[in-house]
């Protein structure tokens, strides 16, 4: 169960990057918490235990305030977002963002709409579809601020993902391990054919562990070629 002692670390974590988490927000971490491990038994959303729910699904998406600080009306794209992450948590703590969490696989967007419904979220909805197929669509190609993915894929493949649907000045960013740098390395042609460029890459330890993420900045700066 996600108690008070987890709750009480998602707290002091966020305020590390800068994001207040009140108790009403933590009340639905909780209760999103809650609907995950009861869901997941029968969809298997996650292998992460639930004991474990505040650290590595929670904080780790927050993990993105360290290095991008969420404007008003900000849209957010989460490519593959799975049981939620990183979009729903940082919808929760962030709800001046605009969040859509697309993923191709039906079941877990109804899981979603369910907690997005019982939580009476309103800066977040799901999207069905695969990301090269979406980006295809003029109200979805170069449309979103900010494009996030999470364990989806390596960044080669990401980089054709994600950049199509980022708009030109826009922030794409692959959370990656810490052990991924030959990985991203072997990306840098593939982010210039599709318009972008490396902008960073920031090594992020999650607050009161000694878990290493890296979360790779790509800065969109013109179309690039299509994905076919």
């Amino acid at each position: 169960m996600f108690d008070e002692a987890q709750q009480n670390r998602l707290k002091a974590g966020a305020q590390t990057w800068g994001i207040a988490l009140d108790a009403a927000t933590l009340d639905r971490f909780t209760r999103f918490a809650d609907l995950l491990e009861a869901r997941n038994r029968m969809l298997n959303l996650t292998r992460i235990p639930p004991e474990e729910f505040g650290t590595l699904h929670f904080l780790d998406s927050l993990a993105l305030a360290a290095v991008v600080t969420p404007r008003p009306g900000m849209r957010l794209l989460d490519v593959g977002t799975g049981a939620g992450f990183p979009g729903l948590p940082l919808a929760l703590a962030c709800p001046l963002l605009d969040v859509t969490l697309l993923d191709a696989t039906r079941k877990r967007l109804a899981f979603l709409d369910e907690v997005i419904a019982a939580l009476g979220l309103t800066n977040v909805r799901t999207l069905h579809g695969r990301a090269e197929e979406i980006a295809r669509l003029p109200t979805h190609r170069e449309a979103y601020d900010l494009v996030v993915a999470r364990a989806v894929a390596k960044m080669e493949t990401l980089a054709g993902w994600l950049l199509p649907l980022t708009k030109p000045g826009g922030l794409a960013v692959a959370y990656k391990s810490g052990t991924s740098t030959d990985e991203i390395a072997a990306a840098e042609r593939a982010i210039r054919a599709y318009g972008g460029s490396l902008e960073r890459i920031a090594d992020i330890v999650l607050p009161g562990t000694e878990i290493a993420r890296k979360l790779v900045l790509l800065r969109k700066k013109s179309a690039g070629r299509p994905r076919s």
